[in-house]
């Protein structure tokens, strides 16, 4: 009787743990129908990941009353990924669209709290998201039946006005590309089958609404307002497009009414300071500008978590002052990637003779000053010299500071420090692209001091 009790009472203390009404119980068993100490013990004990807050307990005296804490973290919404106080996802009314949408979603869009393909899923009763990596969306974007009349909504010079379209020339099926602007080109250009879409495009008549988030323009959209605008020009007699617009509008509302909102710390810095290094706005001449490609590792596959991170693959870089240049190219697999190296555009006199780490490393100590900085426009750019111990001086982030450049990065103009490289790769590209934006700092230092 008394195996019989105390098999029974381990069962009960391991299906329950730690709870305390189990261990209630037990403290109040007598001296005859008591387990063993080792079976309490036993009982109590709980997996290594799992916080084991009285062992072992003490049979004898009385547990002490416990006050639970309350968190500091607000409890989220598992739907918009909002805290709770500002989830909207009750007024996100359903709107039965009658043209088939499929939103192909970046991977690093899927639990940003202010993503709006998430509302646009939930409210359209035709819709699909797809979320994936590029490569992931491109195999299976590849093998997906798509509808005789489908089109991608995506500008262009070849793109159509959808408002100017004639009811049987509306497409049936809309695709849209959702992510940063940045995510947005990577996915046009590595997903084969979107290029061979129809393109349509939007003309907004007013400035875009999504305060909360930067944009390159004033007239770019979200996700939401690009949909619930080509979804009003292809079928214009379905109601509740405006009701979606509304609860869009209170989200950014909210968001910008919350006291610990970001929004608010961005906009000051935008209205502040330029955040202009005072040295690109007095001596540039120890300014080292610089730009580098990484190997196309597999960094867009979820799998491959644990292996190393794609390294240092070409890197070039010019002295401001003298025009001093500097090129090389490291050793690696990935230039044997026929696809990503046509993308790079780099010719054979560019990267050979091939380097090892340690011969960049070198090769590289030597051409930097005690007294240089080094210019980059990216962070991610400086973090390739930081993962191979070769960031010798300090480096300047150009996209952290809180002005725009005047040039675009596909600007053909070739700055005259670089006029003696003639290479049409993607890296000289780059780089030439934060020469320029150097150039326009120094040129307009007297409107920043």
């Amino acid at each position: 009787m008394q195996a019989s009790c105390t098999r029974g009472l381990f069962l009960i203390a391991w299906s329950l743990r730690q709870n305390e009404l189990t261990c209630r119980c037990l403290t109040s068993l007598t001296p005859d129908t008591r387990p063993s100490q080792f079976l309490l013990e036993l009982a109590l004990f709980t997996p290594s990941h799992t916080r084991i807050s009285r062992f072992p307990i003490d049979i004898s005296s009385p547990l002490p009353n416990k006050t639970a804490v309350e968190s500091d973290k607000p409890t989220r919404c598992h739907v918009c990924f909002r805290p709770q106080s500002l989830c909207f996802c009750e007024l996100i009314p359903k709107v039965a669209n009658q043209t088939d949408v499929l939103i192909m979603q970046h991977r690093r869009e899927r639990s940003h709290p202010f993503n709006t393909a998430r509302i646009v899923g939930q409210s359209l009763e035709k819709c699909r998201v797809m979320v994936a990596y590029n490569h992931e969306l491109a195999e299976r974007f590849a093998t997906m039946p798509l509808s005789d009349s489908v089109g991608l909504l995506y500008p262009g010079d070849n793109a159509k006005l959808l408002s100017d379209l004639a009811p049987e020339e509306r497409p049936k099926q809309l695709v849209v590309i959702d992510g940063t602007w940045h995510h947005a080109k990577t996915l046009f250009r590595d997903i084969p089958r979107l290029q061979t879409l129809p393109r349509y495009r939007l003309a907004p008549s007013q400035p875009g609404r999504y305060r909360i988030r930067r944009e390159p323009n004033e007239h770019a959209l979200s996700t939401l307002e690009a949909t619930v605008a080509a979804l009003s020009a292809i079928e214009p007699a379905t109601p509740g497009f405006d009701r979606l617009v509304d609860v869009f509008d209170r989200m950014i509302a909210d968001q910008i009414g919350h006291s610990k909102s970001n929004w608010r710390l961005n906009e000051t810095r935008r209205r502040g300071s330029a955040n202009v290094p005072r040295v690109l706005t007095e001596n540039v001449d120890n300014i080292v500008v610089a730009y580098g490609e990484q190997e196309r590792g597999n960094i867009d596959d979820e799998s491959a978590s644990n292996s190393n991170p794609p390294a240092l693959l070409f890197w070039n870089a010019v002295r401001m002052g003298s025009g001093e240049f500097f090129r090389c190219a490291l050793q690696s697999d990935s230039l044997k990637d026929e696809p990503f190296m046509n993308r790079l555009r780099l010719t054979p006199d560019e990267l050979h003779p091939l380097a090892s780490v340690n011969e960049f490393r070198e090769r590289w100590r030597s051409f930097i000053r005690p007294d240089d900085r080094v210019a980059v426009f990216h962070r991610s750019t400086a973090k390739l010299l930081e993962d191979i111990q070769a960031d010798f001086v300090p480096s300047m982030v150009l996209k952290s500071i809180s002005l725009k450049p005047q040039t675009k990065e596909d600007d053909p103009r070739t700055p005259a420090i670089l006029a003696n490289q003639t290479s049409d790769s993607r890296p000289l590209r780059r780089l030439a692209w934060a020469v320029r934006f150097v150039e326009e700092l120094v040129a307009s230092k007297s409107k920043l001091q």
